[in-house]
């Protein structure tokens, strides 16, 4: 079994998640006994969150690029960043080291794919939904995207960032999420990415009109893929 790499605590609620459901996927696969061989990097993630709200991202990529390194150094067969919001950074992180890097939109695009969907929905971070690094990298698979208005973006953000990365589950922030991804459908969308890994914590598939991609675990699933291939 290869030694997985894991950049997490962006945040640890989801990090908690990531391990879970990795270790799960791989005790389902190589027995009751198994479990996956990993290391993880945890952040402090009030550091990273400053240096996101100060648009600071070289600071973060230097943080990023040093945890993925020292994961390498470490034996690290390959790498997984346990955020969406930071796959802003994958180019630059992947471009330091010679193991893979699984990108997180990767698993999410082969899963809309997989259910016939051209055209997706983007629910994440204001970083996520608006900027183009994550729009782009499906965009690549073949897939439109379309991505909430600017009052619903601005709501998805700030549930993540208020209350989702505290642990605080709101049953009235889990109608907003439902009627965010139910405009989204009406507007196209085949499947909505849950593209933040807090969302999950919050939503599950049933929650909407059309299926909702957890990316957490499409990732830890492709992760699992990952580890085991012989």
């Amino acid at each position: 079994m290869k030694l997985l790499g894991l950049i997490g605590g962006m945040s640890w609620e989801s990090s908690a998640e990531y391990y879970r459901l990795i270790n799960q996927g791989v005790r389902d696969r190589a027995g009751p006994s198994a479990s996956a061989r990993c290391l993880l990097w945890s952040f402090d993630f009030s550091e990273v969150e400053a240096l996101q709200m100060a648009g600071d991202w070289d600071g973060a990529t230097a943080l990023l690029v040093d945890a993925a390194r020292r994961l390498e150094a470490a034996g690290c067969d390959a790498l997984v960043i346990c955020t969406n919001t930071m796959h802003k950074l994958a180019d630059a992180v992947q471009a330091a080291v010679a193991i893979p890097l699984l990108h997180i939109a990767d698993p999410a695009a082969r899963q809309a794919q997989a259910l016939g969907c051209t055209r997706v929905g983007l629910m994440g971070t204001a970083f996520t939904m608006e900027q183009a690094f994550y729009r782009e990298r499906l965009a690549a698979a073949g897939l439109e995207v379309i991505v909430p208005d600017a009052a619903d973006r601005a709501e998805a953000h700030r549930i993540i960032y208020e209350e989702l990365i505290a642990g605080i589950i709101s049953e009235a922030s889990r109608a907003s999420y439902r009627a965010i991804a139910e405009r989204l459908a009406a507007q196209g969308a085949g499947a909505i990415i849950l593209g933040c890994t807090e969302i999950g914590l919050l939503l599950r598939d049933g929650d909407c009109s059309v299926p909702l991609l957890d990316t957490t675990a499409l990732h830890a699933a492709a992760a699992v893929d990952h580890v085991l291939a012989s």
